[in-house]
């Protein structure tokens, strides 16, 4: 009998932890599945130390920066927020909306590695939906503070 309800409470366990573990893979929300690849291209990549020159030189006010995410503004960056949430995602496309297509424009969130971060691919995505034909990812591939701040690039404010 003993062995009858260790038996029955092992198969419990094993049947509860899967259903859990698929629950919590199946569950809608901001995971970004990591065996796609990514939508843009190296080329649609631009460099930190490239966009903190332009920043400095005369034409950076051609150049429109979208803070995408839940860090701190880049000098000169339009706030939008975390585009992972709907009223935000919404706030950007209205952003984005009167703009030519031809618009020189950079994407930036730095919450996180690429691989994890909930914003970066929605916001790229959409660009591309809408046509826009000169934008770049800023490559903040760890997140911010590594590839930016530390770095003494310009913020916001300072």
């Amino acid at each position: 009998m003993k062995t009858f309800f260790l038996t029955a409470f092992i198969c419990l366990s094993i049947t509860s932890l899967t259903y859990f573990q698929s629950k919590a893979q199946t569950s809608p929300g901001t995971l970004v599945s990591l065996d796609k690849p990514n939508p843009w291209t190296e080329s649609q990549l631009m460099e930190p130390a490239d966009l903190a020159a332009m920043i400095k030189a005369p034409a950076a006010n051609k150049l429109l920066i979208f803070n995408i995410g839940a860090v701190e503004d880049i000098k000169g960056a339009k706030h939008i927020g975390p585009v992972s949430d709907k009223a935000n995602f919404e706030t950007f496309k209205n952003a984005l909306g009167p703009l030519p297509k031809n618009t020189a424009i950079v994407i930036y969130c730095g919450c996180c590695p690429f691989t994890k971060c909930p914003n970066i691919r929605p916001a790229f995505l959409e660009l591309k939906k809408l046509g826009f034909t000169n934008f770049k990812l800023l490559n903040l591939s760890k997140n911010l503070n590594t590839n930016w701040t530390s770095k003494g690039y310009p913020l916001a404010g300072g």
